[in-house]
């Protein structure tokens, strides 16, 4: 009876143990969310300090203040999802302490009905009386193993019930640990809350204060309307000017041109960042301006407004296609890669020459910082003519 109860006891066990290592690396990948939305509101937060320098609100302080609502956003849902996950925890801990008082509380009783039963079947004698009392030799060697066996079984019993209580006194432990982590938790959400209002505030009047400077806003879009569309005739020239040019290649040379379209496809989703610190600014597309209403911006590729002197990184390896200079995009490096081709442009300074061959990470400048203190990067990609999403070329961030 007491073998089965213990016996049960460990099945028990066993069959909750795994849910629980399952939830805990479900809570370990949520710390790595955590740590990273942490990091991404740190270099929001740089990145705002260096816009809300100038004395003008700009369309780059609130873009800086999105980003960091966005990522404290996902903390406060990365914590949520862990006090979920030790709910659950302390749930299934608090369900084994339970059984394991039941288990204890009917051993120590069966223990107390052995002795009990022990003393009243030997009504008060000696074990020596009960032993030479037998009444022949086989009787007496049948006690003797009765004797022997009981004595073990109570030794059995005696190691459960310390084996038992040492358990219950770990699962109350670990049910107290996961309660004190829930509260830190709660304690974090809270105070993750009300910075999150807070930002939202600030959100509201910077796009009313925006929205005073509709005129600025509105020339702001046209200007970069036309430096997208000389941008675009530029990369559609070069294009055209690689494809004739490669027609009079070698066959060597157009098989090292396939091969590294072929190497800059397979590593879609998986090419670094141009810059070491940023966000995507402005995505790929047709977009809604953030502040003017009925206003759409059509982007070619992507904005990525990082800090000011940001060196400038090639995502993959190629040949410096072109260096050239356009009103509102500044310096601008184009690499080719087989059929493919990455723009960056808005750059201060330029570190390459045309024709040079770079490697994967290599520095080719540095990021352009405007009157209003915005550093943002453009950076494209095509394959000859076709404008392609470059987030979608990017590892995850």
């Amino acid at each position: 009876m007491v073998g089965s109860k213990v016996f049960g006891l460990f099945l028990f066990l066993l069959f909750l143990v795994p849910n629980i290592s399952s939830a805990q690396k479900t809570k370990s990948q949520l710390e790595s969310e955590k740590k990273e939305n942490l990091k991404r509101i740190a270099e929001a937060e740089r990145i705002l300090e260096e816009t809300a320098s100038q004395k003008e609100v700009t369309l780059g302080q609130l873009q800086a203040l999105n980003q960091q609502i966005k990522a404290r956003q996902s903390l406060i849902n990365s914590i949520a999802a862990e006090i979920k996950i030790l709910d659950g925890e302390i749930t299934d801990l608090s369900i084994v302490v339970t059984a394991l008082q039941s288990d204890l509380k009917n051993l120590k009783q069966e223990y107390a009905d052995q002795i009990y039963a022990s003393y009243k079947s030997n009504k008060g004698n000696s074990r020596l009386t009960f032993l030479f009392s037998a009444k022949s030799f086989n009787q007496l060697i049948q006690r003797m193993k009765y004797m022997e066996q009981y004595a073990d079984a109570r030794r059995l019993q005696a190691e459960q019930i310390d084996e038992v209580t040492k358990e219950l006194s770990i699962q109350r432990s670990q049910v107290q640990a996961k309660r004190s982590e829930q509260q830190r938790l709660l304690n974090q959400q809270v105070r993750e809350s009300r910075k999150l209002a807070n930002s939202k505030q600030k959100q509201s009047v910077l796009i009313a204060q925006l929205s005073k400077k509709e005129r600025q806003l509105r020339k702001e879009v046209n200007d970069r309307k036309k430096a997208i569309e000389k941008l675009n005739t530029l990369i559609a020239s070069i294009v055209d000017s690689e494809v004739e040019k490669s027609r009079t290649v070698s066959t060597a040379v157009s098989a090292s041109e396939a091969e590294l379209s072929r190497l800059f496809e397979s590593n879609k989703n998986k090419m670094g960042w141009p810059v070491n610190s940023g966000f995507i600014s402005s995505k790929f597309g047709k977009q809604q301006h953030p502040v003017l209403k009925r206003i759409t911006i059509i982007n070619d590729g992507v904005g990525i407004q990082t800090e000011k002197d940001t060196k400038v990184k090639t995502v993959f390896e190629g040949v410096v296609s072109t260096i050239a200079a356009i009103e509102s995009m500044n310096n601008i490096v184009i690499v080719r890669h087989g059929d493919y081709y990455t723009v960056y442009a808005r750059l201060k300074t330029v570190n390459v020459q045309k024709g040079q061959r770079v490697r994967t990470d290599d520095i080719i400048g540095e990021v352009y910082t405007n009157k209003d203190g915005i550093s943002e990067l453009e950076f494209q990609v095509w394959k000859e003519r076709t404008k392609l999403d470059p987030e979608k070329w990017l590892a995850l961030k």
